[in-house]
């Protein structure tokens, strides 16, 4: 096998590591505690930027390949740290809500208004937080005018 790519396969598996758990501390401390229905897979999969994946595996996969074992290590240690960061509550809520949260939304459906936080987007359902009522609700998406 060339060394290419065996250092795409390596780069591949080191970010696939470090997204399972980045995206474990937001289901973990975004998702679970706000009670929004969704499966961990259905999280990793649909909020996956392809690019940003692309890019660290061509990263790491040349950083474990071509350069000094000490350098890669070091790198690698240093985002496993990171990655692993969104385990601790407060980051890992805070960073859901970067990713995920839209403050201050009106939204509307043939019938209703509404005036909250969208906490989540999902295939088919908007989990959103209505100010009015004072609790979440969760939206069908095609029903909605305004997203």
């Amino acid at each position: 096998m060339s060394k290419i790519v065996q250092a795409l396969l390596v780069g591949m598996l080191v970010t696939f590591i470090l997204d399972f758990f980045l995206f474990l501390g937001i289901f973990v401390n975004y998702t679970n505690p706000l009670e929004i229905n969704l499966y961990y897979n259905v999280l990793f999969a649909d909020k996956q930027n392809i690019f940003l994946f692309a890019l660290f595996t061509l990263f790491f996969g040349y950083l474990v390949m071509y350069t000094k074992s000490l350098i890669s290590v070091s790198f690698i240690s240093l985002f496993s740290l990171l990655a692993l960061l969104s385990l601790i509550t407060p980051i890992g809520k805070s960073l859901g809500e970067s990713i995920f949260k839209q403050e201050d939304v009106h939204l509307r459906t043939p019938k209703f208004s509404y005036h909250g936080d969208i906490l989540y987007v999902g295939r088919t359902k908007v989990t959103f937080y209505d100010y009015d009522l004072g609790k979440t609700i969760n939206l069908e998406k095609n029903n909605l005018q305004g997203l």
